[in-house]
């Protein structure tokens, strides 16, 4: 069994019981950060990848996020979780195929989204997601990796926030073979029990990005799986614009105090 083998095996056991927090670093050095920091599994974002190449979450390529999988695999020894977007492509066959590389780069896990980007019709009509869905699990399966596959629906991301369809997917989307269902963006308790209810025995993905709720909180809710998006990376965009902004309007350094010493961080 080579090292990957050992992280998709930890990756699953860490989906069969307890809620644990899967932080979403942006490059090499806040991967290795948050694994020095003794979390457990870390899952890429694509919206922090897309900011620290200057450009807008959606315009990162398929072959840029097979680059920054392989990298950040690579940087660190715990499971990594991919934002694989919608797989990079519409039609389930090529989907797969994409999943398929995807899972060559020794990620530990993936996910697949069933919005259109299609601001008059933001989802991908029901069948055609849930087919896609079953695409990414025969790859899966026929690559005898064992990725974990998280099936996602984008409802309350993009401007359609019903609960019952939202669930009606995630549903569809565990009986064609995901393994973990998230449905970013629910912030309302209710919800959230209503969700892991619905897809029980299935783990979920609780998107926190927001002080909503707390690990123990959702812990008790039966979250099985806490990841933060791209909130981290825009919170080190925040103290960077803010300390960038004052040099330029002012000439002032006031934010140049109690830094961090991050040579100490990676000295460990």
């Amino acid at each position: 069994m080579d090292m990957n083998d050992d992280r998709v095996a930890e990756f699953q056991r860490l989906h069969s019981a307890g809620c644990f927090v899967m932080p979403n670093p942006w490059d090499v050095g806040s991967a290795r950060a948050m694994e020095r920091l003794g979390f457990k599994a870390l899952a890429t974002t694509s919206a922090g990848l897309a900011w620290t190449l200057g450009v807008a979450d959606t315009h990162v390529t398929r072959d840029q996020t097979l680059d920054h999988l392989r990298l950040i695999a690579r940087a660190v020894r715990v499971p990594v979780n991919a934002d694989f977007e919608g797989g990079y492509a519409v039609d389930p066959a090529d989907v797969g195929a994409n999943v398929t590389l995807a899972v060559a780069t020794g990620i530990a896990g993936l996910s697949i989204e069933d919005s259109s980007e299609d601001e008059a019709d933001p989802l991908l009509g029901f069948d055609l997601a849930v087919r896609r869905v079953a695409a990414a699990r025969r790859a899966i399966d026929d690559s005898g990796t064992g990725v974990v596959l998280t099936g996602r629906s984008e409802g309350f991301v993009c401007g359609r926030p019903d609960i019952e369809e939202t669930i009606r997917r995630l549903q569809a989307y565990a009986e064609a073979g995901a393994d973990c269902l998230y449905a970013p963006r629910i912030d309302q308790l209710e919800h959230v029990s209503a969700i892991v209810a619905a897809v029980s025995p299935k783990p979920v993905n609780l998107l926190i990005n927001a002080p909503f709720t707390t690990v123990d909180e959702a812990a008790q809710l039966g979250v099985r799986r806490i990841s933060v998006g791209g909130t981290l990376a825009r919170t080190a965009w925040g103290g960077f614009l803010a300390a960038a902004e004052e040099i330029a309007d002012s000439g002032t350094f006031t934010r140049f105090e109690q830094l961090p010493n991050v040579d100490a961080l990676f000295s460990l």
